[in-house]
């Protein structure tokens, strides 16, 4: 029987605030840099070090007595859900003498200053290797024992799960429960995982079943609604299925990758409609598409991933269609599913953004570099990759819920968040998410040397040159973590290194189900590991013995990613907690990056520097590609600019209609 409390709660949250603009945006981000500045470091590791003053008291303790005085913070913290900063000081020291005990890590003071500032609302910049995952659960353990909602908020399922586990038994020690959700999990057990005092899951999890419990509410979503109709009849239950409890508390990993990077495409929730005259149209729409001609009929903009017809096209079209029922007799219904033909043979492609797996299409996260089970792409695009690839065209979907991420999280509560690359989006960070950024300092000096990039003319040498770099480090002993961009691209360099007998493992979308076992030892001496993004963000790759004395892992990015804060992410799993590494970066002119975000004009240029080795052609390219970054990420501002408009104007238009 669910109290009225608990009804309450269950869908009741922050109402996202309308963004500012004009000098008002200006102002406020004035205010976002005062709210840094005020709290400073200073001041969270002073309080860090009084907290360190007090360890030995915590020590002289016995299990059992620091779990009795664990149990009274926790009693405190229930009944004074926003308690005073000694409390808070007190608590942490108790927690911190529990995780060494439970987890054999005991928290650094830089680690207690992040917690501290999770604590308090601040996105925590901590660079990586520094723990940030240990740093999260210190601060969740004070959210969980409120009872309010908490999650803990990553950027895969294998993270989820490896971190809920890792620290299961602290969370236990100090009386808080802990749960996960994930992809695979059945909705009893999503409820189960969301029952927890904590929660880990992924953003899209969490959006998605939120999305899903209000569309099972249907008129009840409304709380005030909802509490008189359970005044009115008591007995009546709630709508079966439901697997959240609502939401308060927000800790989000990875808050750059999350909150901004992924923050470009919105979440829809959809259902299959039976809709047979549609199927016939994306089929008679790929067989017509394959008679098109690039340059003739249409032309591919790559840096905005758009097809357009010429003239030529058009009229193509319009005699190829004549007489032709349904879809086709309109001019822009007809144009639009060749469009969207074009678009699935030129600009999806096998093993980058999709993988095809027992006779169905599995769209790869470009994010992670993992599959996403059961998603699937909308407005017809979908089944005109179905249709391309010769498969069974699937029954299309149709919307029946959208949100994007940035109001999602603005439904919060209390949020923060933790990164190892925060300061480029700072402002973005303060203007979306009132998260001020703040940095912390390392517990040890990070000493990974960063190798001169490599640039190249062709793609052909640039492989070759990354093998024989692979085949040379090898000989040495160190152990290399290669990081591609694509499944094909893990795939094509493997070939290579077969071909020169040299033992690798490889994970990637495809190959994930060792994940474990693969991180565990790239590590080792001699291990050559090629990855896709699967081995970015929050892995964590440990130096087998006399590694260190070897120089420790070696990173190299076969080429650069359109943001640079994914490159450095990437960097960062050589050179964690003071351990001796280094990276290095192999790129090529014919690379994506440079291709869709340069100008033609200054490519050929600088391509035509480069097969007359002029000196200094090489500068000249890492000068273009630095270009081509910061005018991919001005695009992805400019989407996430778009996203932010659709929900004001949802905004405008729900508040019209009286609709929550």
């Amino acid at each position: 029987m669910i109290t009225p409390a608990q009804s309450h709660w269950l869908t009741h949250c922050k109402k996202p605030a309308k963004m500012l603009t004009g000098l008002d945006a200006w102002v406020d981000g004035l205010a976002g840099r005062v709210k840094r500045w005020r709290q400073g470091l200073d001041e969270l590791r002073l309080d860090a070090e009084r907290i360190e003053g007090r360890s030995s008291e915590w020590r002289a303790l016995t299990d059992a007595d620091l779990r009795e005085r664990l149990r009274g913070f926790r009693s405190r913290f229930r009944r004074e859900p926003d308690p005073d900063n000694e409390l808070v000081l007190e608590a942490l020291g108790a927690i911190r003498e529990a995780a060494e005990r439970q987890t054999g890590m005991r928290p650094y003071v830089v680690q207690l200053m992040g917690a501290l500032a999770l604590h308090r609302g601040f996105l925590t910049e901590m660079a990586t290797g520094e723990g940030k995952t240990l740093t999260a659960s210190l601060a969740a353990i004070l959210a969980g024992w409120t009872r309010r909602p908490c999650h803990i908020v990553t950027v895969n399922d294998y993270l989820v799960q490896r971190d809920a586990e890792w620290f299961g038994p602290l969370y236990r020690f100090c009386g808080a429960s802990v749960g996960y959700v994930t992809g695979p999990m059945a909705p009893a057990d999503r409820q189960k995982g969301y029952a927890a005092d904590v929660t880990y899951t992924t953003s899209k999890e969490l959006l998605a079943d939120f999305l899903r419990d209000r569309l099972l509410l249907g008129e009840q979503v409304n709380a005030s609604r909802r509490l008189i109709r359970q005044l009115a009849r008591p007995r009546a239950p709630l709508p079966p299925g439901l697997v959240q409890r609502g939401l308060h508390t927000a800790i989000v990993d990875e808050a750059d990758s999350i909150l901004i990077d992924e923050a470009v495409t919105p979440l829809i929730i959809s259902v299959s409609r039976e809709n047979e005259i549609l199927r016939d149209a994306v089929s008679m729409a790929h067989r017509l598409a394959g008679r098109l001609e690039n340059g003739r009929h249409y032309t591919v903009n790559a840096r905005y991933r758009e097809v357009e017809l010429t003239d030529d096209g058009q009229r193509f079209v319009d005699e190829e269609c004549h007489g032709l029922p349904g879809f086709w007799r309109s001019r822009e219904r007809r144009e639009e599913l060749l469009r969207q033909a074009l678009s699935a043979r030129e600009l999806f492609r096998p093993g980058k953004e999709y993988l095809v797996v027992d006779g169905k299409i599995m769209i790869v996260d470009e994010f992670t570099g993992r599959v996403m089970p059961n998603r699937t792409w909308r407005e017809g695009m979908h089944q005109a990759i179905e249709a391309k690839e010769g498969l069974a065209v699937s029954t299309p979907s149709e919307t029946v819920a959208r949100m994007s991420f940035q109001r999602f999280f603005r439904c919060f509560y209390r949020m923060s968040g933790m990164t190892g690359t925060a300061r480029e989006a700072a402002a973005e960070f303060w203007q979306i998410y009132r998260l001020p950024v703040i940095s912390i300092p390392t517990n040890r000096p990070c000493v990974r040397e960063q190798w001169p990039e490599r640039a190249f003319a062709g793609e052909d040498a640039k492989w070759a040159a990354i093998v024989a770099e692979i085949e040379r480090l090898h000989r040495t002993g160190r152990p290399l973590l290669v990081g591609t961009r694509s499944v094909a691209a893990s795939e094509h360099l493997a070939g290579l290194l077969r071909e020169r007998g040299l033992s690798h493992r490889v994970l990637n979308a495809a190959r994930h189900q060792e994940e474990a076992q693969i991180i565990a030892e790239a590590g080792e001496t001699a291990k050559i590991t090629i990855a896709t993004n699967m081995a970015g963000r929050g892995t964590d790759i440990r130096l087998g013995d006399g590694v260190a004395r070897l120089g420790g892992l070696h990173v190299i990015a076969t080429e650069r990613h359109e943001s640079g804060r994914v490159d450095r992410q990437l960097f960062g799993r050589a050179g964690r907690q003071g351990d001796p590494g280094s990276a290095q970066v192999f790129f090529s002119l014919e690379d994506e990056l440079v291709g869709r975000f340069t100008s033609r004009a200054v490519l050929r240029r600088v391509r035509n520097l480069a097969q007359a080795g002029a000196p200094g052609w090489e500068k000249a390219a890492g000068g273009l590609v630095a270009m081509a970054q910061r005018s991919a990420m001005k695009l992805a501002f400019r989407q996430r600019r778009g996203v932010l408009r659709t929900d004001t104007w949802l905004d405008d238009a729900l508040s019209f209609t009286g609709v929550e």
